[in-house]
């Protein structure tokens, strides 16, 4: 649904909330590493959600990534869905067919509409925040670990 760089921007913004309750930035390389993503793609994404204003970006000895407390609370998924993906996620046909619509829908255009739906509201009403939350106590994860 979503596509691998949305997937990612995602993860590494999970990743750097879950950091920015210890008040330090995290590097390109640590953040790579953490959401098993290659470094440069990862470089990119940073980039478009540094211009979004949804991660902060400094450079130098001491940079890295992050994002404020108060930020925490008000960036909600779909911000960074938006960011990466633009809204065609929630516009386009469950079939992929372009000439699909309420006039002339496709086999599954009302199911999916209500999928669709769904998606919206969720990503509209989840804050980064509850998500970083998630990852710091251990109750999900950034990345698949081999059980032992």
């Amino acid at each position: 649904m979503f596509s691998k760089s949305c997937e990612y921007a995602i993860r590494a913004t999970i990743f750097i909330a879950s950091k920015c309750c210890e008040k330090r930035k995290v590097g390109i390389k640590e953040i790579a590493i953490a959401i098993d993503s290659p470094i440069a793609f990862t470089a990119k994404i940073l980039q478009k959600l540094s211009k979004n204003k949804i991660v902060n970006s400094t450079k130098g000895v001491n940079g890295g990534f992050e994002i404020s407390q108060e930020k925490l609370k008000q960036i909600k998924l779909i911000q960074i869905v938006v960011a990466i993906d633009g809204n065609s996620v929630f516009l386009g046909c469950g079939l992929g067919l372009g000439n699909c619509s309420e006039d002339h829908p496709c086999p599954v255009h009302y199911k999916f509409k209500e999928v669709k739906e769904g998606l919206v509201s969720m990503l509209e009403n989840t804050t980064l925040e509850e998500l970083a939350l998630g990852v710091k106590t251990g109750n999900s994860f950034l990345k698949y670990q081999k059980k032992a």
